[in-house]
């Protein structure tokens, strides 16, 4: 019943975000709850994680490497390419950037799992982004968005170290030390990271009801574009480099699918509601794009 409900996360997330839109004095007031949700999204990240996931980056290195540098390049330099082609002003162009920065998505390792893709890497490389975009993520979004907004590196850095570091490292704790307890807990830990981010979402279209209809289309054009780019992208430069099907299944989502709620409470954190539309648009498609694809690869035999 829970996955049930979990898997109609795109169902919801849009239902939830035409409630706030017509509605938007519903979810206004949940501005403040933003960055707890994601504490609380990060810290159930933390509870599925265990010691292995990390030790199997010596046994994976090449593909994690690959991986790792193909998530911090591709997404933010796509993101910037789009917003100049579509030309986003500064607030826009600083949310793509944002989502293009911030690391891999959880939804990458269900996708992957549908996919019949590596599972263990996908979860693997999911933590290890995670962590190192707490210190890259604040500078790619200097680097690329710098010249045109101010970026508050430092203070992104520590809201990251509360925010993300902080979360998983407590989640990885327990789970290690009290894992037959934390294991029962998993079944519902998916579900509730997707009213933590459905309930974001809700909040960021209510906030930005007034200019959703100037700025929703082409924002959510330049997020299809996104989203499109690194799925393509990721799969097709792992298979130049020679990996097996399976380890470029993997990579695709880890790179095409980002952890979009950090994006959106970034943004609404320390720049402005109409930053935060692209991740939250991102958060829908991204889910809707990887289940088509993870469909279409689960028909087809994985090398």
């Amino acid at each position: 019943m829970l996955n049930k409900i979990t898997k109609l996360f795109p169902f919801w997330a849009l239902l939830f975000a035409l409630i706030a839109f017509f509605a938007p004095s519903t979810f206004v007031g949940f501005k403040t709850a933003i960055v707890p949700l994601l504490i609380i999204i990060m810290l159930a990240m933390g509870l599925t994680l265990q010691p292995k996931d990390f030790v199997n980056v010596v046994a994976n290195r090449k593909a994690v490497t690959i991986g790792v540098i193909l998530q911090f390049t591709i997404m933010p330099l796509v993101a910037l390419l789009i917003s100049m082609i579509l030309g986003f002003d500064a607030e826009l162009t600083v949310g793509m950037v944002l989502v293009g920065s911030v690391a891999g998505g959880t939804s990458s390792n269900v996708m992957c799992y549908l996919a019949k893709g590596d599972v263990a890497l996908s979860i693997t490389m999911t933590a290890i982004s995670t962590l190192l975009g707490v210190l890259l993520t604040p500078l790619l979004v200097e680097l690329l968005a710098g010249k045109s907004v101010d970026v508050p590196v430092l203070g992104m850095l520590m809201s990251l170290v509360k925010i993300v570091f902080v979360p998983v490292s407590i989640g990885l704790l327990v789970n290690t030390l009290f894992h037959k307890q934390t294991a029962k807990l998993e079944p519902v830990l998916p579900l509730v990271s997707m009213v933590a981010i459905v309930i974001i979402i809700a909040t960021v279209v209510a906030l930005n009801a007034s200019q959703i209809v100037s700025i929703g289309p082409i924002v959510a054009l330049a997020v299809v574009l996104h989203n499109g780019a690194g799925l393509f992208l990721g799969y097709t430069a792992c298979r130049m480099i020679g990996f097996e099907e399976k380890v470029c299944r993997t990579v695709a989502f880890e790179v095409g699918l980002q952890n979009s709620g950090l994006a959106t409470a970034l943004a609404m954190k320390f720049f402005s509601p109409a930053s935060a539309v692209a991740g939250s648009l991102f958060s829908v498609w991204h889910n809707i794009s990887g289940s088509i694809l993870a469909g279409y690869w689960s028909n087809k035999k994985a090398n």
